[in-house]
């Protein structure tokens, strides 16, 4: 299991991130791998283009989301669905519980869903006596080891393969190997017996067509189209955001999607499920529901923070941030982390303990803004965040004398100056005057200097140069 406390004060966690040595083994195997794949994929087609393209399908969805929504239900019933709005997270967890009653459903199995891991489904549905199976690999492997996901691609990027053979050890009797596919062929054995026994079948969703009534799941593994087709019930739970317009604008966020995710031009599978099976047809759910989740998307909307709601879940932004990286997912304490889980998880309707902490995790170095396939501004939401945090009084006291302090001394040339010349006295004399850097600040500030050199501020100001240049070039006059 993690050694993270997921309740624990977010301080807390995150130390203990950085002093976990499997974690931080783990982390340096992986990262980057991601984001060159990325990279790689966008630059073999005009990546610019695609960017510019789906952001401006999914700026149409938000002005026009309660309509899309009206479509995508009308289209659902007419195809033989059902479909059920809630409002928050607890509902959604009746619905589903309801559903299960009435069709007698004893066993559950699940594809990869980051919005049931939001509401803690899977927790809902077992305390009710129905055994839930996750079936996506990743997802199985920390459901054997009792954690939630610390990647919203990658569930398990947070363990070494040693890790997860001594989970298929203890859980599944497997015999000591590192082979990755003695791994998978286990697990694969494992998990078919689950699909053919299984009474319902959940998912997530990764878009919604609103024109055809169909929902999509993007996988590599195939369970997503076993889930959605072996079991006699299907149940979808999608956030309303989740919607593109037509089937050609599903195709582009498709491609969109798979490129910033996984780096491949598309995904081993793309299931679509417009509604039950028909007489004629050998496969599919004999029932399909569709779940239409709230759980605090209207309220990023109203407080100004609509852009975030543009999100296609490809984890491009958690890949090139270096404190995701450093950290790994479970510091943020919430299911969603880097940080595109920053600027929602202090607005959506989940339990997060410190959540109004999660907008400082981040440099504002702007490398997720760059990487995202809609061009969302995080670094500008999660100085939204803090501003508003300001506004209500919630920044430390420390951070409040700290900023008057400095914009007293911005507002005097004459303070200005000579902070700037004790500034540089001080750090010369830490230096030992010899011109080379800071090994050693004094508190609060040996904070940087625990892991880099801090340099020494220039001997003359860039204004007093330029005093000195103008003087210069009168006398040459």
């Amino acid at each position: 299991m993690s050694n993270i406390n997921l309740h624990a004060p977010y301080k807390e966690r995150v130390q203990t991130a950085l002093n976990d040595r499997h974690l931080q083994i783990a982390l340096s195997r992986t990262a980057g791998r991601f984001s060159i794949a990325r990279e790689e994929s966008m630059a073999a087609v005009d990546g610019q283009r695609l960017r510019d393209q789906v952001r401006q399908m999914k700026e149409y969805v938000l002005r026009n989301l309660p309509d899309l929504l009206e479509t995508l239900e009308a289209n659902i019933t007419a195809n033989g669905g059902q479909v059920h709005w809630a409002s928050e997270g607890a509902e959604v967890d009746r619905i589903v519980l309801e559903i299960a009653r009435q069709a007698n459903v004893r066993s559950v199995v699940k594809s990869k869903s980051m919005a049931t891991e939001e509401i803690h489904l899977n927790q809902a549905l077992e305390q009710a006596g129905v055994k839930v199976v996750e079936t996506d690999l990743g997802e199985y492997i920390i459901q054997l080891d009792h954690e939630p996901p610390s990647h919203i691609v990658a569930p398990v990027i947070h363990k070494r393969i040693e890790d997860i053979s001594q989970i298929f050890q203890r859980e599944l009797d497997m015999p000591p190997t590192l082979e990755p596919e003695a791994m998978t062929r286990i697990a694969r054995q494992t998990l078919r017996k689950e699909f053919l026994n299984a009474d319902m079948g959940v998912s997530g969703c990764n878009f919604a067509i609103a024109e055809t009534g169909t929902v999509c799941i993007v996988t590599n593994e195939g369970n997503g189209r076993m889930v959605s087709t072996l079991p006699r019930v299907y149940v979808v739970v999608m956030g309303i955001e989740k919607l593109v317009p037509t089937v050609e604008d599903a195709f582009l966020q498709y491609q969109a999607l798979c490129r910033s995710a996984t780096g491949q031009a598309a995904s081993v599978y793309l299931s679509m499920t417009s509604g039950p099976r028909g007489q004629d047809h050998p496969d599919g759910p004999v029932e399909f529901h569709v779940i239409l989740m709230d759980n605090g998307r209207i309220d990023m909307l109203e407080q100004g923070f609509s852009e975030a709601l543009m999100c296609v879940r490809c984890g491009a932004c958690l890949n090139v941030c270096p404190v995701y990286q450093a950290i790994g997912g479970h510091a943020y304490g919430s299911t969603y982390s880097g940080p595109i889980g920053a600027v929602i998880s202090p607005i959506l309707h989940t339990d997060v303990t410190d959540a109004n902490k999660l907008p400082h995790a981040s440099t504002l170095c702007g490398a997720c803004r760059d990487a995202c396939p809609v061009k969302i501004d995080l670094p500008r939401l999660l100085l939204d965040h803090r501003w508003k945090q300001v506004q209500e009084g919630e920044s430390a006291w420390v951070d409040r004398q700290a900023m008057r302090g400095f914009l007293m001394m911005m507002r005097s040339p004459g303070r200005y100056e000579s902070a700037l010349g004790l500034g540089g006295l001080g750090t010369r004399m830490l230096a030992g005057m010899g011109g080379g850097t800071v090994k050693h600040l004094p508190p609060p500030l040996n904070a940087w200097t625990k892991s880099r050199d801090f340099p020494p501020l220039a001997k003359k100001s860039f204004r007093a140069q330029w005093r000195a240049r103008k003087k210069g070039v009168k006398r040459e006059e």
